[in-house]
């Protein structure tokens, strides 16, 4: 009876842990696997100055996924192409050279932006928000928001041209991508709040980046609780 009622209890346990590993491996085999995004709309209906004028520092969100043209909109928004012929993006660069890479991290996985085709590149599977927000000081907002960007930088992409000035450009430019996603997401109806503080080895550690890309900025997205929006109001 015994010995029964054991080999009942390893026969769950072998299931459940089954049940729990298989869709991992299902997962894995979309890593590396890149999708084009929707076309970006080039025409809003919120003029600049009012984005301009309800910008606001959102850390609190609901739970609501961002839609794919949302997505769309802010990775173009960050470093779309704009000018073909040339590779020119949304955001001014020192010398056109374009060091900075823009990461998107959701329930999904992490996902790297690709501007010259406009798609995504998934390089992780699972859920990274919680790895990120502990080595980001646990900043709530990190693992509450449905997206999260990373901006990291490859200076050696502007090192080539710029040297020791180099630095100082990079960080100029990363200023740059972020304010236009926080822009781009108060004309959608989202917020966000840039995050500056975090232990950059861990998070390329965390996000499993290369060894040549520095993470330099982290900014959360989401659509606003509604008392966060009450309190904007007032």
């Amino acid at each position: 009876m015994r010995r029964t009622k054991c080999i009942s209890i390893l026969t769950i346990l072998i299931l459940a842990a089954a049940i729990i590993t298989f869709p991992a491996v299902c997962d894995e085999s979309e890593k590396g696997k890149t999708r084009t995004l929707a076309a970006p709309k080039k025409k809003g209906t919120v003029s600049l100055e009012d984005t301009l004028s309800r910008r606001r520092s959102v850390r609190s969100y609901e739970p609501t996924k961002l839609t794919d043209e949302q997505i769309s909109q802010l990775c173009w928004a960050a470093q779309g192409i704009t000018g073909p012929k040339r590779g020119f993006r949304t955001a001014p660069s020192a010398g056109a050279l374009y060091p900075i890479e823009l990461h998107i991290i959701t329930a999904d996985g992490r996902f790297r932006y690709i501007p010259k085709k406009h798609a995504l590149k998934k390089e992780q599977v699972g859920d990274k928000r919680a790895a990120l927000m502990k080595v980001a000081l646990n900043q709530a907002s990190i693992g509450e928001a449905p997206c999260v960007f990373v901006m990291t930088a490859v200076y050696k992409r502007t090192e080539k041209k710029y040297r020791d000035r180099a630095k100082r450009y990079v960080h100029i430019e990363v200023g740059h991508v972020g304010q236009n996603i926080l822009l781009q997401a108060v004309a959608l109806g989202l917020g966000g709040v840039t995050i500056g503080a975090f232990h950059d080895a861990k998070v390329r550690k965390a996000l499993e980046l290369p060894d040549e890309e520095a993470p330099l900025y982290i900014i959360p997205v989401g659509k606003p609780k509604e008392e966060t929006r009450k309190q904007e109001n007032k």
